[in-house]
């Protein structure tokens, strides 16, 4: 948050010394990861809490709302950005950038990486989509610079195309929303209930024809709590056993695919005769 702090001050100053919107622009996006990092930071404590007699299956659908926070917060500042870039389009720039304006566009796209590969390994560690929807916050950053750094380039070069920074402008909002996109559909289909997918699904079955007594497996169905799966399963045993013999096997399938699931954070087991 710091990084982002300095980085969208030192982008706003050269935007503004350097007569570049481009980069007068990025330098609002960087400002906008600053708001996706306080909720990331005031969120965490609420998701990470442990489930209660309110919240029995935890609280991770509040990390899913947040990761929706922040692909709004994105697409939002994309489409202000692109607006306020379409209306340039119909005025002459007072002055073309200036070299100010390519370093610190240069310095963004370094900088923004960095903290994109640094942010998105730690979300990987913890299993954080919110952390993960961040890092790919500071990721369009670094691509909003490119093209940003482009238009300077080209305006440099021959003053008289100094238009081409205000379509520099533009084309950063285009990927600033796909951006956005990628970030808030996994997080609304979550929030929809989708369930995991069809690989996910035969790998539950497999885990529980593992266990011994299981003599088939079948109706998986799954929903997303955060960033965990909620399973739901039928096993069908031996139709002789006890009602504790059945209960041990269902205790065992559970244990597993909590154990070795893909991402799986609880699962309540429905015991058949076979």
């Amino acid at each position: 948050m710091a990084i982002n702090l300095v980085l969208a001050g030192i982008k706003a100053m050269a935007g503004i010394l350097g007569h570049s919107q481009a980069v007068l622009a990025d330098a609002v996006h960087s400002l906008s990861d600053t708001v996706t990092d306080i909720a990331v930071i005031l969120g965490v404590r609420f998701w990470s809490a442990p489930a209660d007699d309110n919240h029995p299956h935890g609280h991770g659908r509040i990390e899913t709302l947040i990761t929706v926070i922040i692909g709004l917060a994105v697409g939002g500042v994309a489409l202000g950005m692109g607006v306020d870039a379409i209306r340039g389009l119909r005025h002459h720039s007072t002055a073309p950038p200036s070299q100010i304006a390519l370093v610190a566009a240069l310095l963004s796209i370094a900088i923004k990486e960095i903290l994109y590969r640094w942010t998105a390994a730690v979300g990987r560690t913890v299993g954080s989509p919110a952390l993960e929807a961040n890092a790919w916050h500071h990721r369009s950053d670094a691509i909003s610079s490119v093209p940003a750094a482009a238009a300077v380039a080209v305006s440099l070069i021959s003053p008289e195309w100094a238009v081409v920074d205000r379509v520099g402008a533009v084309v950063v909002c285009f990927l600033i929303l796909q951006v956005a996109w990628r970030i808030l559909r996994p997080a609304l289909d979550q929030l929809v209930d989708a369930g995991a997918p069809p690989s996910d699904c035969r790998r539950i079955e497999e885990l529980a024809l593992e266990v011994d007594g299981v003599e088939a497996a079948h109706a998986v169905r799954t929903r997303y709590v955060g960033a965990s799966l909620a399973v739901d399963l039928h096993v069908e045993v031996d139709g002789g056993l006890s009602v504790g013999d059945g209960h041990s096997i269902a205790g065992a399938v559970r244990r597993k695919l909590v154990d070795e699931g893909p991402d799986v954070a609880d699962a309540v087991i429905q015991i058949e005769p076979f």
